[in-house]
């Protein structure tokens, strides 16, 4: 998907929410456990669910290579579901990868490859090794790499946030100027934490354009008024996740209702801060 295509389902929309499927065979719902194919089954439920309020879905892989073989199926159900839709959605494999380049050109096969069993339009990136573990990712037309930037655990403070002696700039910082020579605002975004919305102004001035992929709304308690108040641009640049305040509103067979309910409550509350833009 183009940035050009995603700004358009914003605009179509009056919605940024991207909904995670950070789908626990624990949480789901009792009669759906037992399913042979029952994570599919829950995912396609919330898709079905909140698809007219959401542009953009996040499957984390941890939750299904936790499954093994059988969480890979479920997960390529799910993205051949998705590309299956009219209403096409834009997709993101959270998966936080990065290595030697050899390594990474296998990963962005494995998830970007459009012959490839899963076809996503994005991935999540760590950027700790470098230019040459990220480029390998920028290879696919029309895909993106969602890069680390600033995170919302307690554990951002660890490396995140250093300054070396004499310098101004924090770490993030550096990671953000460093790689717009690895990608452009066309096939590169950033992950911010919602709960850093107070940084979101610095990250604006360094990476005016681009996309921001916005975690940690709902449960884990980010702001999105906060968000949007620093992180907007002229064509939104923002994709905000919700996941378990949207996924597991409900572990009752009213599971898929109660997801659209929470996530037709965001989609209002961003339809209204897009009156400032568009």
């Amino acid at each position: 998907m183009t940035r050009q295509e995603l700004i358009e389902n914003i605009r179509r929309k009056q919605s940024f929410l991207c909904v995670g499927l950070d789908t626990d065979i624990r949480k789901m719902p009792q009669h759906l456990q037992n399913e042979e194919d029952g994570i599919f089954l829950f995912n396609k439920a919330i898709i079905d669910a909140t698809l007219p309020y959401a542009v953009a879905y996040k499957p984390n892989l941890a939750f299904y290579e936790a499954a093994g073989i059988k969480g890979l199926i479920q997960l390529k159900k799910t993205m051949d579901y998705l590309h299956s839709l009219d209403d096409k959605a834009f997709t993101i494999a959270d998966a936080k990868r990065g290595d030697i380049g050899n390594t990474s050109q296998q990963y962005a096969k494995a998830f970007l490859d459009p012959e490839g069993d899963f076809n996503f339009d994005s991935m999540t990136i760590a950027p700790y090794m470098g230019e040459d573990s990220v480029t390998p990712f920028t290879v696919y037309d029309g895909k993106w790499v969602i890069l680390l930037a600033l995170t919302s655990n307690k554990g951002a403070f660890d490396f995140q946030y250093i300054k070396a002696e004499g310098e101004d700039r924090h770490l993030f910082e550096k990671v953000l100027l460093a790689s717009q020579q690895w990608g452009t605002p066309d096939n590169m975004m950033y992950v911010v934490g919602a709960t850093k919305a107070d940084m979101l102004s610095t990250i604006r001035n360094i990476v005016p354009d681009s996309f921001l992929l916005v975690p940690g709304i709902g449960a884990q308690g980010g702001s999105l008024s906060e968000v949007c108040r620093y992180g907007l641009n002229s064509d939104c640049g923002l994709l905000v996740n919700s996941s378990r305040g949207i996924i597991y509103a409900s572990n009752g067979t009213d599971f898929a209702q109660r997801a659209a309910e929470e996530a037709a409550k965001l989609q209002q509350q961003m339809a209204n801060e897009l009156q400032r833009i568009f």
